[in-house]
């Protein structure tokens, strides 16, 4: 439980709470943040080890740091799995073996980072736009 956690960058919050992995923390996790629900969320999924992985949006709730470091996690995580990982943020599926590009439910692009890119299509303006967001926070 506790590699499980590290992993999901939790373990030093839990181990700061009154009565660390044994602390309650409400109902659906009320006390938590939204961020700290994720990273619990992943712990969880980790521990469990699933042949198949869906991660919705695992990383929306966190800071650029940590968004990194359990992207690191969650690669090695899906090593010899299935995983399907829903995102906006095009970050989190750059290693992805395939990518669908969806726009009202219907697929409208469909290949690698690499290949989408020279496409020069949705997803190649939705990479430079959030690129640009992205040198403009730093």
């Amino acid at each position: 439980m506790e590699q499980a956690a590290r992993a999901a960058h939790i373990h030093d919050f839990i181990m700061s709470t009154p009565r660390g992995y044994a602390t309650m923390v409400g109902e659906r996790g009320l006390k938590l943040s939204g961020g700290e629900k994720q990273r619990v969320a992943i712990a969880r999924t980790l521990l469990k080890d699933p042949p198949v992985l869906i991660f919705d949006e695992a990383t929306s709730a966190l800071d650029s740091a940590n968004e990194r470091a359990i992207q690191a996690e969650i690669r090695s995580a899906a090593r010899g799995k299935t995983t399907l990982v829903i995102a906006h943020r095009l970050s989190t599926v750059v290693d992805a073996h395939e990518i669908l590009v969806m726009e009202a439910g219907r697929i409208i692009e469909r290949g690698t980072h690499f290949a989408l890119l020279a496409a020069h299509g949705r997803y190649a303006r939705m990479w430079a736009l959030q690129q640009s967001a992205d040198n403009q926070d730093t």
